[in-house]
C-alpha cells in the first residue's frame, strides 16, 4: 500500500460513527425527579397510608360494635328465657304455701307434709340463686309499681297509703317485677261525726 492508499484508509477510519453510550448529561438531568416532585409523591402516598388505616380503624369498631350488640341481645333472650320459666314456676311456689297454711296443727307433723315442704325449700332456692327475690310489703307504704291493692279499707292504726296485710307474695327478679303483691291498703279514716251550723254533733 502506497503512502496515498494509507491516508485514505486513516480519514476514512477517523470518520466512522462512534455509537452513543448514553444520553446527554442534560437529558438525564432533566429526567430524574425534583424535590417538589418527590414530595409531592410522598404527601400523597401518606395520605393514603392515613386513609388505609382510618378504614382499617372504622371497620375494627364496626366490628367490636357487632359483636357487642350480638352478645347484648343473646343476653337479652336468655333473660326473657329465664324470666319466662320462672314466672311459671311462681304460681306452684304460691300453691305451696297456701297449701301449707291451710294444715292442721297434726296434719303438719304428717312425713308426706315434711317431703312437700323439703320440696318447697328446695324451690325456694332455685329461685334465689337465679336472682328472684320477695318483694317486701310488712311496714311498707303502697307502691304500685311492686304492689296490687285489692282494698282499700279503714284501719286502725294504719296511716293512710300503709300496707295493712299481704294477700299473695310478690317477686322481683332483679329490677323486673315478676308478680306483684296483693295487699290489703290502709285509707284515712272518715269521722262518724258531723256538725250543724249551729255547732250541735250529730252522730
Amino acid at each position: 500500500m502506497n503512502h496515498s492508499e494509507q491516508r485514505t484508509t486513516t480519514e476514512a477510519i477517523d470518520e466512522t460513527p462512534v455509537p452513543s453510550t448514553g444520553a446527554a448529561p442534560e437529558a438525564q438531568a432533566a429526567e430524574a425527579p425534583t424535590v417538589e416532585q418527590l414530595a409531592e409523591e410522598l404527601a400523597q402516598a401518606r395520605a393514603e397510608a392515613a386513609e388505609y388505616l382510618d378504614n382499617w380503624r372504622r371497620a375494627i369498631a364496626e366490628l367490636s360494635n357487632a359483636r357487642k350488640r350480638m352478645l347484648r341481645e343473646q343476653a337479652d333472650l336468655s333473660a326473657m328465657a329465664t324470666a319466662r320459666i320462672l314466672e311459671a314456676l311462681l304460681p306452684i311456689a304460691a300453691d305451696m304455701e297456701r297449701a301449707f297454711a291451710a294444715l292442721s296443727p297434726e296434719e303438719a307433723d304428717n312425713e308426706w307434709v315434711k317431703g312437700f315442704r323439703l320440696i318447697q325449700y328446695n324451690l325456694q332456692v332455685l329461685l334465689e340463686n337465679e336472682g328472684v327475690i320477695v318483694i317486701q310489703t310488712a311496714g311498707q307504704t303502697f307502691d304500685p309499681e311492686l304492689h296490687h291493692a285489692i282494698t282499700h279499707e279503714e284501719a286502725e292504726g294504719f296511716a293512710e297509703g300503709q300496707i295493712i296485710t299481704e294477700v299473695a307474695r310478690g317477686y322481683k327478679l332483679r329490677d323486673k317485677v315478676l308478680r306483684p303483691s296483693l295487699v290489703r291498703v290502709a285509707k284515712e279514716k272518715h269521722n262518724s261525726r258531723q256538725f250543724s251550723h249551729e255547732g250541735v254533733t250529730h252522730t
